[in-house]
Order: structure tokens, then sequence, then C-alpha cells
């Protein structure tokens, strides 16, 4: 993976316990885990766009350095709008992550 093709900066985020609101309650929120340059990378299979997308879906394929512990719990955040992860693609042995996502258009 060349450097120069991470053109893009995606931030991604878990949904973590960030207090508790005096009543006994989590309070849980969207909680930065990683801000990554990453490559934006065109969805190429048909099955995957059948799959997970409908025609008000936004399908993006995130290629970046590999970063332990991403999954499908986790949402990506590119360019002020927020991303679905819906699978992760380990690139080598750990040297990048492919990271698939959807979006139904939520700006974070």
């Amino acid at each position: 993976m060349r450097s120069g093709n991470l053109d893009s900066l995606i931030e991604i985020q878990r949904f973590t316990v960030t207090g508790d609101d005096g009543m006994g309650n989590e309070i849980q929120e969207w909680a930065p885990l990683a801000t990554l340059r990453a490559q934006l990378i065109q969805a190429g299979t048909e099955e995957f766009i059948r799959n997970y997308a409908t025609s008000q879906d936004t399908v993006i394929v995130f290629r970046t350095r590999y970063l332990e512990g991403v999954t499908n719990i986790d949402r990506v955040v590119y360019d002020g709008v927020v991303y679905d992860i819906k699978e992760t693609k380990e690139i080598g042995r750990a040297r990048g992550l492919e990271i698939r996502t959807i979006s139904q258009g939520q700006v974070a």
C-alpha cells in the first residue's frame, strides 16, 4: 500500500460508556477510536451492493493501514457523513485493512 494513495482522512468511532447520569444509568455516545489516512475504493462487486444497499444508500470501501480491533460495531466518519461498517478485511499479514461501509446520509 503506497502512502500517496492514502489521500483521505477518516475517523473510526466506537460506541462507549462515557459516564453516569447520577441516577445509575450509563451515558453512552460515539467516541473517536482512531483518525487514519485512507484510500477511497469504489464498491466493485454487485453482490456487495445487492446485499447491503438500496437506492438511497451510499456504499464506500476504504483501504487504510492495519488497525487491530476494528469491527462492524464501529463506524466511520468521512467528510462529515457517518458510514456504518459492514465488513472489515485484513490485507496481507496485518499490512492493511479494507473497510466496507454503507451510509443513509446521516451527518456526524
